[in-house]
C-alpha cells in the first residue's frame, strides 16, 4: 500500500467523510441506501483462500483505531499474527493432547493477544507469501501442520521429543517466511514490539469483545463456546437492546466495531450487496400481505423474498429468537468483518456499512450493507473499544 502524507490523508477523510454522509447508492435493483455516515477506514484486503478472516477484520479495526488517533494509515501485516498464532496454538494443542480446536480459524482477540505478547509488524515488513502465489492460499498449510501435530500426540514412542515445536515452526516459517527481528518503516527501524508500542501507539487492554445471550448471567463474562475461541478468553454479556446501543455509540463517537457473524444466511446475499433476514412467518404478516403469501408456491415465495426488487419485510429480532438460534447452532462462529458506518434504505430501516476482506471485486468494491435485524440475529460476537461504549453499560460491566 502507498501511503498518503498526514496534510493529503487529513484533507482526504474530512472530504470523504462530507462526501459519504450525503452519498445515495440508487441501485437498479430497487435498493436505494442513503449513508448517515462512514469512518474513515484503511484500504479493503483480500484473505483469498484462507480462513483467515479474523486477523484482516481485527487488523483493519486496529487500523481504523490508529487512523483515529494519529491521524495516519498504515497496513498490518495479518499474516504476522497468523504466523504467531499458529505456533502457540500448536504448542497448546499438542499439551491439550488434542482437545482443542486446530486450524486457521481465529478470534478477534487473538490479534490482541499477539500485540500483547510479541508487538506488530506493517504488511511492507512482513507479507506472508514465501510459497509462490501472490495471494494467500492456505489449503496445503492448514492440512500438514494439522497432521503435524496430530502426529506428535500420536507417535509410538510415547513420548514428545524437546525438538517437534522447533520443527513445527520451521515448517510455518518456510510457507509464510521467517518474522524479522528488525525492520524499517517510514526511515525508523523497528522491532516488531517497538512498532507496536511506539507507532501504532495503542493500549490492547481499551479493547473488550461482547455479546448477547440468555444462557449466561447479563453483566457477567463468559467463555463464548465457538470452536475457535481456542484460548477459552471471555466476553461481556449484555442485554440485546444495549448491544445495538454499544455498536451504535461507538460508531457515532468515531471508533469502528469488529463484527464476528454468521454469513451462511440466505439474507446473505453478498453479490447484491446486502444482508437481511426476509420475514417468512405468515402469521407476523399483515392480512393483505399474508392473503398474498398464501398465493404463493414455495419457488415464489423464495424468489420473492430473496429477489432483486428491493427491501422486503423484516423479522422482529428478540433475545429468544437470538438464543434459539444460537442454541440450535444455525448461528455459528462465522465470519469476521468491520463495521465502519450506518446507513438507511428508502423505508427508514437502519443498516450497518461492512467492510469485507474478499476483495473489491463486489457490487460496492468489497463493501456491503447489514441490516440491523441481520445484526442483531447473526452476530456471535464483537470486538470494541471500550471508550465507545455507554457509560451507563460501562458501570455495569465494571469497566
Amino acid at each position: 500500500m502507498r501511503y498518503l502524507r498526514p496534510a493529503i490523508l487529513i484533507f482526504a477523510i474530512i472530504f470523504s467523510n462530507a462526501v459519504s454522509a450525503q452519498k445515495t447508492n440508487n441501485t437498479s435493483d430497487g435498493y436505494v441506501f442513503k449513508e448517515d455516515f462512514r469512518l474513515p477506514v484503511t484500504s479493503v484486503k483480500n484473505q483469498y483462500r484462507s480462513g483467515t478472516c479474523w486477523s484482516f477484520s481485527g487488523l483493519s479495526f486496529l487500523e481504523s483505531e490508529i487512523l483515529r488517533k494519529k491521524k495516519d494509515t498504515v497496513n498490518l501485516s495479518e499474516m504476522f499474527v497468523v504466523n504467531r498464532c499458529y505456533k502457540d496454538k500448536a504448542r497448546l494443542y499438542v499439551r491439550m493432547q488434542g482437545h482443542i480446536n486446530f486450524g486457521g480459524g481465529g478470534a478477534f482477540h487473538d490479534n490482541i493477544c499477539i500485540f500483547k505478547k510479541y508487538g506488530l509488524v506493517p504488511e511492507d515488513a512482513y507479507f506472508g507469501l514465501n510459497y509462490g502465489t501472490k495471494k494467500h492460499v492456505h489449503g496445503e498449510l492448514d492440512e500438514v501442520l494439522k497432521d503435524f501435530v496430530d502426529g506428535v500426540i500420536k507417535n509410538k514412542n510415547k513420548t514428545i521429543t524437546p525438538v517437534w515445536a522447533k520443527a513445527f515452526d520451521a515448517i510455518v516459517d518456510t510457507y509464510l517466511g521467517e518474522i524479522p527481528e528488525k525492520f524499517t518503516y517510514k526511515g525508523k527501524e523497528y522491532t516488531p514490539r517497538s512498532f507496536a508500542d511506539e507507532y501504532c501507539d495503542l493500549n490492547p487492554d481499551d479493547y473488550v469483545e461482547i455479546t448477547s445471550f440468555t444462557h449466561h448471567p447479563f453483566y457477567e463474562k463468559f467463555i463464548l463456546e465457538v470452536p475457535d475461541n481456542w484460548l477459552s478468553k471471555k466476553v461481556y454479556n449484555i442485554p440485546l437492546n444495549e448491544f445495538e446501543e454499544v455498536v451504535d455509540n461507538s460508531l457515532k463517537n468515531g471508533h469502528t466495531v469488529a463484527w464476528a457473524a454468521d454469513v451462511s444466511h440466505k439474507g446473505f446475499m453478498y453479490n447484491k450487496g446486502v444482508a437481511v433476514i426476509p420475514e417468512t412467518d405468515a402469521e407476523n404478516l399483515t392480512g393483505l400481505e399474508k392473503a398474498k403469501w398464501e398465493k404463493l408456491t414455495e419457488r415464489e415465495r423464495q424468489k420473492q423474498i430473496y429477489s432483486e426488487n428491493g427491501p422486503v419485510q423484516e423479522k422482529k429480532i428478540t433475545q429468544k429468537l437470538r438464543q434459539e438460534k444460537f442454541d440450535s447452532q444455525e448461528t455459528t462462529d462465522d465470519h469476521g468483518m468491520h463495521i465502519v458506518g450506518i446507513a438507511h434504505d428508502q423505508n427508514g430501516t437502519k443498516y450497518y456499512i461492512v467492510k469485507n476482506s474478499w476483495g473489491t471485486n463486489s457490487k460496492y468494491k468489497g463493501y456491503f450493507y447489514a441490516s440491523k435485524a441481520f445484526v442483531l440475529l447473526q452476530t456471535t460476537n464483537i470486538m470494541v473499544n471500550k471508550n465507545g461504549i455507554p457509560e451507563s453499560i460501562r458501570k455495569k460491566l465494571g469497566l
